[in-house]
């Protein structure tokens, strides 16, 4: 009988702890998890029963939630939803979140870690449960000027604070009008998210951290240039062969610099000059000295192949390791494979306007719990040490020169001295150029780095090029930082 009674209780016993087990494994070591996860039908309820955040640009609301006789209590509405679209993204009745909305959805919805006292207190006090605010680092003005510089054309523009990493302009087009899916009607929130889902426009696709890469093309030389100096293999005034044309080795296929030019028509042509002028074929005998896998180490330093939480996730850029010597001379002039996001390619310049210093990029200026408690600071961090300061000054005056005497002029600025580089990506075969512009300005004192793409070379044939694109685009940017 004791016996019998023996294995009884063990049992029991074991049947406890595994129930207890299973509930701490829920209720502590799950429960972030399955706080998030999109099916979680109880939390959707709840996020809707309390008053949701605001999403604050300049202690404007970009994005809020008003009160509305229905049982979810509170409606999603965003102000100026076409120009802040990719940067709130949108939240929806159980449809899935993007954008700030999505990536900082617990402390907005008021159920972060942080908020746990303060959702307790309303409880006994019969308080409304109130999500904090999140006030982003983007500047109206900029962000302004960035949209209507972009204009009607589809592509991208980021601007950042090379010293803090602060994103002061993310703009994407085409855009989207987020509170479209912001309805309470499930049927209606499906229709329009399949709408914008099947636009060849791809309005969802936020061109300036994720979606579809693109070839860098020339603006790429700024990073090529920048490894070349700092790995000691070549120096800013070390001469490059000259040729018109290049064959690429074991190939029939030829390099020529852009718009057929001969680059200054010398048989050589200094690294400065090369970036000057955007030599390609310099620029692919450039990539041959310095190897691929030093090539590769640079790239990875600057960010490729990392994804970054703005606080919403960055798809990597890519530079792969070339697959043998013609593909790493293509790759050098931002050919090949190698792939980037507009935010990388701001990132590189801000390193070297930041004395070869990368800070982390960041949208999230501060987060405050309805008391005013700041809950999240200023996130100043650096990412990196890509380069040397030496090397920094000295790929820094190569884009000053492209501004004020090469090939990237249109981003000339009167009494500012501007660095920067244009670019002209070759895509497929009978396919438009992608147009781009890296840069910062004042390039003594760099309060902005800017990256402007501009996707089908802008509609304007074959006769468009970074240069009297994207340029221009980037000045307008940098003009509005500097007048602020």
């Amino acid at each position: 009988m004791n016996k019998e009674l023996r294995r009884v209780s063990a049992a029991v016993l074991i049947m406890f702890l595994a129930l207890f087990g299973s509930s701490t494994m829920i209720q502590v070591v799950q429960a972030d998890t399955l706080q998030a996860d999109d099916r979680n039908v109880r939390t959707l309820y709840d996020s809707y029963s309390a008053e949701r955040g605001p999403i604050l640009v300049d202690g404007v609301p970009v994005a809020q939630s008003m009160p509305v006789d229905s049982p979810y209590k509170f409606l999603r509405q965003y102000p100026q939803p076409d120009l802040y679209a990719h940067v709130t993204g949108y939240f929806t009745l159980n449809q899935g979140n993007s954008g700030v909305e999505g990536a900082l959805n617990d402390y907005l919805s008021g159920t972060a870690n942080e908020q746990f006292l303060d959702n307790i207190t309303s409880v006994f006090t019969g308080q409304t449960p109130k999500g904090a605010s999140v006030e982003l680092t983007i500047d109206p003005v900029v962000q302004q000027a960035a949209w209507d510089a972009l204009g009607d054309n589809s592509g991208a523009v980021v601007a950042l604070d090379p010293k803090t990493g602060a994103i002061l302009a993310m703009v994407s087009k085409k855009s989207y009008d987020p509170n479209l899916l912001a309805s309470h009607n499930t049927r209606d929130v499906i229709a329009q998210y399949d709408a914008l889902l099947n636009d060849p426009a791809a309005p969802l696709q936020n061109r300036a951290i994720s979606g579809d890469l693109y070839h860098p093309g020339s603006v790429f030389k700024v990073l090529v240039a920048a490894a070349a100096i700092d790995s000691g293999k070549l120096a800013a005034d070390s001469q490059i062969p000259n040729p018109p044309t290049l064959t690429l080795p074991g190939t029939s296929s030829v390099v020529r610099n852009s718009g057929d030019s001969n680059c200054g028509g010398a048989e050589t042509v200094s690294v400065t000059d090369a970036l000057r002028l955007s030599c390609n074929v310099a620029f692919a005998q450039i990539g041959q000295t310095i190897g691929a896998e030093t090539l590769s180490d640079y790239a990875e330093a600057f960010g490729f192949g990392d994804s970054l939480d703005i606080p919403m996730s960055t798809t990597p850029s890519q530079y792969p390791m070339p697959d043998d010597e013609p593909e790493l001379m293509l790759s050098s002039f931002g050919q090949a494979s190698t792939r980037v996001t507009p935010l990388q390619m701001a990132m590189v310049s801000a390193a070297v306007g930041n004395g070869g210093t990368l800070m982390t990029p960041t949208l999230v200026e501060s987060i405050t719990a309805p008391d005013l408690t700041e809950l999240q600071g200023p996130q100043v961090e650096v990412y990196n040490e890509p380069i040397s300061p030496e090397t920094a000054e000295a790929v820094k005056q190569m884009m000053v020169a492209a501004v004020s005497d090469g090939v990237s002029n249109n981003a000339r600025i009167s009494g500012v001295e501007v660095a920067g580089k244009t670019g002209t990506a070759e895509n497929a075969v009978g396919e438009p150029y992608t147009l781009w512009f890296t840069g910062f300005a004042p390039a003594s004192d760099p309060e902005v780095a800017v990256a402007v793409v501009v996707e089908d070379r802008g509609g304007r044939g074959q006769n468009a090029y970074g240069n009297t694109v994207a340029a221009p685009i980037a000045r307008q940017v940098i003009e509005a930082v500097l007048s602020r």
